[in-house]
């Protein structure tokens, strides 16, 4: 992908830069949770509602930062949005009220909604319908959240109590995350660049594009997954007694670290496969190996399974986004509607894995994911048929004129 301006370059490295720091702060969410339960004294079920707290301000700020970005502009409503990141971190370290640890796991997913929605946004704009492109913000995205657990890993090896200090480097990254955004050059699309308009309708006739509904509820079912197994995977293996806490924490590395190979190989192949063809083979593999790893009680194969599981849901998620580019440019609120719905599943997938481990076991409590996942294997494979019947022609053209 050649850019023309400078300007458009800096837009794509500091935007995969700061990509990658909002892959830290979502792995915090899981990573931290069992030292923050055990240290506070937290059930399973107000663990459960942290994560969806989280998800919640995401949810929020998915919608209300591209909302207002329509008013002050991208680059301030990330602004505004992202100092969220440290001042979270700033109150789960100072504050040891219950209170106080939800408001400050709200404001993590206020950031996090922000910058995803920046980040995916932006990268439409300058590459639109490109799934290689997109792959590789996710890819950033990967290697910030299988960087974490290490850390942390690290950190807690010889005194769990050190956990507070991986807090500290949150709040360092999240310092720095701020700083990429000021950077960032006023963000211009080639259409801006030329006419010196803004481009993309602000009406609501996405509403009426088939498109619209496949992608979204293919994220929405994606998140449900994708949150419930990152929230809860190494709590799962922990309180099952299948793995230690220090491999469990590995295992979120090795999850990650098979996304960050799976995106790069995604980005690969979008440029040498159809996409919707290389999109149901990654659902395919992510149903499989999902079943794979909860039926697993050997250390190898659990292993096994999460490399397998990480390497082929890593591109479902980017490769998605690429279908809707034509509709993110064509309307700009698009974008904000589909990911503020698809956040949805981020928000009661947790929670319901909460209730269930609360009355059930945890096993059980993951076990509901596999509903999701057959769900969302159903979603692409019409998806699927959608695109090779020519239906998809608005993101199709917008991608060849790029």
């Amino acid at each position: 992908m050649q850019f023309k301006s400078a300007e458009q370059k800096k837009q794509l490295v500091y935007t995969y830069l700061a990509f990658m720091l909002n892959g830290i702060l979502a792995l915090s969410i899981g990573s931290l949770l069992p030292f923050i339960r055990e240290t506070r004294g937290l059930n399973y079920a107000f663990a459960g509602l942290l994560v969806s707290l989280h998800s919640v301000g995401n949810l929020f700020s998915s919608f209300a930062s591209g909302t207002l970005s329509v008013f002050i502009g991208r680059k301030r409503s990330i602004l505004l949005f992202n100092a969220c990141y440290a001042l979270s971190y700033v109150l789960i370290i100072f504050s040891g009220n219950t209170y106080m640890l939800a408001a400050a796991y709200l404001m993590t997913g206020l950031a996090r909604g922000a910058s995803s929605n920046f980040g995916n946004y932006t990268i439409n704009n300058l590459a639109p319908g490109k799934a290689g492109v997109l792959n590789g913000l996710h890819a950033m995205f990967s290697i910030g959240a299988f960087s974490f657990p290490i850390i942390l890993t690290v950190l807690t090896r010889t005194d769990a109590d050190k956990w507070i200090y991986a807090c500290y480097f949150i709040v360092a990254m999240g310092i720095l995350s701020w700083l990429l955004y000021f950077l960032i050059p006023d963000q211009q699309t080639p259409e801006q660049g030329k006419t010196g308009k803004r481009s993309g309708e602000n009406g609501f006739g996405f509403f009426r594009e088939p498109i619209f509904y496949l992608c979204t509820f293919t994220l929405f079912f994606y998140l449900c997954a994708e949150q419930g197994v990152i929230g809860w995977l190494i709590t799962y293996f922990e309180d099952t007694g299948l793995l230690s806490a220090a491999l469990s924490q590995l295992m979120a590395s090795v999850l990650w670290i098979m996304m960050l190979a799976g995106r790069l190989t995604a980005a690969w192949l979008s440029e040498k496969v159809r996409k919707e063809r290389l999109l149901l083979i990654m659902a395919v593999g992510f149903v499989c190996f999902f079943f794979w790893l909860l039926l697993c009680r050997d250390t190898l194969l659990i292993v096994i399974g999460i490399m397998g599981f990480g390497y082929s849901m890593a591109g479902i998620y980017p490769t998605t986004v690429s279908f809707c580019g034509g509709l993110i440019q064509k309307y700009s609120m698009a974008w904000s509607f589909i990911l503020t719905t698809a956040s949805f599943g981020s928000i009661l997938m947790p929670m319901i894995i909460g209730r269930i481990a609360e009355s059930a076991g945890i096993f059980y409590g993951m076990s509901s994911i596999v509903v999701v996942v057959l769900i969302d294997l159903v979603l692409i494979f019409s998806l699927n048929i959608y695109m090779r019947r020519g239906a998809g022609n608005l993101q199709e053209s917008s991608g060849k004129q790029s």
